[in-house]
């Protein structure tokens, strides 16, 4: 529980209506028991103790001698007539009831709000945090299971906050002011149901334990299945291409099944919690009965104080009955909350409060000394001790097998991935003592699946960059050859794109993706098969713009088709992870066997 409590505690951010939820609470609590004890004189008027009369009946109070007497210009004004007695008694506690719901819904008003605006705070924690952490820890978490949390394990934190805000502090403060009530009226009954308390909260949190690992256990089950339904659906051109629908239904059919028996396993301790704690409040009850009629029998108890005591402890009973079910509820939050905890424990990119040097705008070269690389769980490093010097304005293009180690010696140079060991120089500056924003800011990176966002073609282009005027994303837009197919769509550079780009070609994708680096005005621009779903007479005119864009820039690509390949200054041939061979086309054809297996489909065809 002390990540749900660890949440909590923002809930204190909001003092004022804090303050309020609680004076509501105790209003609406003050107005059952001021209820309850006027059911007193009621019961002595139909009873016919004290003259049966209201004004009699606080006369023979106020003759008691208590601390707090009836004002006698009051008494003076009570009826002497039972009837009228208890008629005024009943509306006084309608009004009560009254008062005691306004009261109620301002508790409930205010203490939704709370955990309404507390959630979306923690949420937006959660999102910022998720961004800011390295990609390698995304990865090892995974995009669906980061999303379940910060969506979903949220919305379940804020049921917690509901309970504990508005249905715990309700029933207690009930409870307590009719438990105050049973106290005034008889003390010794009321020791008896103290004594039996504690068994009933032991009971409570036995059964809490088990719904709170029944819940965790749910939780990252549902988050395996979010994370399979997004992939098939996603993927469902090819599960269908493939004829897998039942192996995706058996997979999907696998982690439901143990969905379902999580499930299952809260169920049975909800299912008895409150039961048992009813029957154990029942059995308190006919205990209290019990000892109260031998007091009543040999002339200890008045009939009316042992019915209005029992009438109060039921009162309590019936208010804090539901705790039962509320505490299952809080201990079912727990598991969420520690979920929410796990992504907020999590390192970031940028450490908070550390003020790095901004790198100032690449001008000599970039080195690459001894990089290696390893995945979470990989048997062999994807880079390893790869050593290799670009000088500025040069374009190198990195070719090899699929797997070879190109995209993760490429995801180091701007911080995507951090070695494990060596370093990354730019200009002689190593980019660990650096401002991530200041080396992001000039480096424009694009790759072979391009990230659309939903909204229009100008905020595709303009991802990242605040400011900057439509006539500058129009410039980027020419020279990325994006600007025939973006002046057909209704709406132009206002069209609104789908999910995921849905309503865009691959090649319109690549063609927005690369407008979006160039309107960057980056040093170094990263090609990761940048043009590789575009026509050949297309990629043509975007690589002809591309190089003349290129110009005192350095460029590093990473592809397959031979005529970027041979368009560089440098070509460098990976495998397994490390530099085989490095050099112009002509020399890597003479001299570098996978070089020429990469080259000789070409040369054969």
């Amino acid at each position: 529980m002390s990540s749900f409590w660890h949440f909590s505690k923002q809930l204190v951010r909001a003092r004022g209506l804090l303050l309020l939820t609680l004076v509501f609470a105790v209003l609406s609590a003050a107005g059952l028991g001021v209820g309850l004890l006027g059911l007193a004189p009621i019961l002595k008027v139909i009873l016919g103790e004290d003259g049966g009369s209201l004004r009699t009946i606080a006369e023979g109070f106020n003759a008691g001698g208590p601390l707090i007497q009836v004002p006698e210009a009051l008494v003076d004004r009570l009826p002497t007539d039972p009837l009228e007695g208890v008629v005024l008694v009943l509306v006084g506690v309608g009004v009560l009831t009254v008062l005691g719901a306004l009261a109620n819904f301002g508790h409930q008003f205010c203490s939704q709000t709370m955990a309404i605006v507390t959630i979306a705070r923690i949420r937006l924690d959660a999102f910022r945090h998720a961004v800011e952490m390295p990609l390698a820890t995304v990865f090892r978490f995974g995009p669906s299971e980061l999303v379940s949390r910060i969506n979903k394990d949220a919305q379940a934190l804020q049921n917690g906050f509901n309970t504990l805000l508005g249905k715990a502090v309700a029933q207690v403060t009930k409870g307590l002011a009719s438990f105050l009530v049973a106290v005034i009226v008889d003390w010794r009954l009321t020791i008896i149901a103290v004594v039996l308390g504690p068994i009933i909260a032991i009971t409570l949190r036995k059964f809490g334990k088990r719904i709170r690992r029944g819940a965790r256990g749910s939780l990252d089950a549902q988050a395996n299945l979010l994370q399979l339904s997004s992939e098939s659906i996603q993927g469902l051109r090819a599960i269908k291409t493939a004829s897998a629908e039942r192996e995706a239904l058996g997979r999907f059919a696998r982690i439901n099944r143990t969905v379902l028996g999580q499930d299952l396993r809260i169920r049975t301790a909800r299912a008895i919690s409150s039961p048992l704690v009813e029957t154990m409040a029942v059995l308190s009850v006919l205990l209290l009965a019990g000892v109260a009629s031998g007091q009543i029998i040999d002339g200890s108890m008045d009939i009316d104080r042992f019915i209005l005591a029992l009438a109060s402890l039921g009162v309590a009973g019936a208010s804090l009955r539901p705790l039962a079910n509320l505490v299952n509820d809080i201990q079912a939050s727990a598991a969420p909350a520690d979920r929410l905890m796990e992504v907020l424990g999590e390192p970031r990119e940028r450490r908070p409060g550390v003020r790095l040097a901004r790198l100032p705008r690449h001008a000599r070269s970039i080195e690459f000394q001894a990089i290696s690389v390893r995945y979470p769980g990989a048997a062999q490093p994807a880079v390893d001790e790869v050593s290799l010097e670009v000088p500025h304005g040069t374009t190198v293009a990195f070719v090899g097998a699929n797997g070879c180690g190109k995209t993760t010696l490429l995801s180091v140079l701007p911080g995507l991935l951090r070695p494990d060991r060596g370093r990354v120089l730019i200009d002689g500056v190593d980019l660990e003592t650096v401002d991530l924003r200041s080396l992001r800011r000039q480096i424009g990176v694009v790759t072979q699946e391009p990230f659309i966002i939903q909204g229009t073609i100008a905020d595709n282009i303009r991802l990242g960059l605040r400011g900057v005027g439509l006539e500058a994303v129009r410039d980027a837009a020419r020279l990325a050859h994006a600007d025939a197919f973006i002046d057909e769509l209704p709406g132009g550079y206002d069209a609104p794109v789908g999910e995921f780009g849905a309503n865009l070609s691959g090649g319109q994708r690549q063609r927005l993706a690369i407008a979006r680096a160039m309107l960057r005005d980056p040093a170094i621009l990263v090609l990761d098969e940048a043009t590789s779903a575009i026509d050949a007479e297309s990629q043509d005119l975007i690589n002809e713009s591309v190089r003349r864009f290129a110009a005192g820039r350095t460029v590093l690509a990473i592809a397959h088709r031979m005529a970027t390949i041979m368009a560089a200054d440098r070509i460098v041939v990976m495998d397994a992870g490390r530099i085989v061979d490095q050099g112009t086309h002509a020399e890597l054809v003479e001299r570098c066997a996978a070089y020429q297996r990469l080259a000789r489909p070409v040369a054969t065809g």
